[in-house]
């Protein structure tokens, strides 16, 4: 697979802000590699579209690489299908960010900058999904939290799934919480990220992504390794298996 592309593929927002960080990330990486090409692609929202990117490359072998925190309906459908429509014979789909303990790591840094009482309540805000392993991997990450902090931290999810991130933070309060902290467990600024904000929660992580930063270490060493499995492997199957209604 010399020469591949990795086309870096988010979901896409309207948000100005969302796009500037999420653009940085993608050239933050291109500018680590020298043997293969970056081109970035979005499920939605903004242009170019994966398909278009796609249909643009020809004779290169290509992997898809979601800017996604875990592998749900844009993963396993939307993108697998776009990968098997391809022209191109050697699109190939790869698992998303997340889970990973790097992750965990990024999100302990945005809780850094808030002094955590001992009574606070913890709640991870995840976008959700109509994919029950989706759902899962956010669960995985806000138990692996949990363990880092020493703390519980109870995953809620902004739609799609349960417990809703309001209920879960209204549900902790009722049960007498004094401060409930919501850590925000989103790419980057855009949508999801304004509803975190808005859950009622008394202080809100940032996302993974801040515009104006440079983007995390570990996110792009994320992004990379995902194509190099990809690399290595020579073939990652696009996962078509189950194509779970939204």
């Amino acid at each position: 697979m010399t020469g591949a592309v990795l086309v870096a593929a988010s979901h896409g927002t309207s948000d100005p802000a969302g796009q500037r960080a999420v653009a940085a990330l993608v050239s933050t990486v291109a500018e680590r590699v020298t043997d293969f090409r970056v081109r970035e692609a979005f499920v939605d929202v903004q242009t170019p579209d994966v398909s278009a990117v796609l249909d643009s490359i020809s004779a290169t072998p290509v992997v898809v690489v979601p800017l996604l925190l875990s592998s749900g309906y844009h993963v396993r459908v939307d993108l697998a299908r776009v990968a098997s429509a391809a022209a191109n014979p050697t699109v190939v789909v790869t698992d998303a960010l997340g889970p990973d303990p790097r992750l965990v790591s990024i999100l302990e840094r945005r809780l850094a900058d808030i002094a955590l009482a001992d009574d606070d309540v913890l709640v991870l805000a995840a976008a959700g999904s109509s994919d029950g392993r989706a759902v899962d991997d956010c669960r995985l990450v806000a138990a692996a939290l949990g363990e880092r902090l020493g703390r519980a931290v109870q995953a809620a999810f902004i739609s799609a799934a349960q417990p809703e991130l309001k209920s879960a933070i209204s549900q902790a309060r009722a049960d007498g919480a004094p401060r409930v902290v919501v850590v925000s467990y989103l790419l980057a600024p855009g949508y999801f990220a304004d509803l975190a904000a808005a859950a009622g929660g008394d202080v809100t992580t940032p996302p993974l992504l801040i515009d104006g930063d440079p983007a995390p270490a570990e996110l792009v060493d994320i992004v990379i390794e995902r194509y190099q499995a990809a690399h290595v492997s020579g073939v990652l199957p696009t996962p078509l298996d189950r194509a779970p209604t939204v």
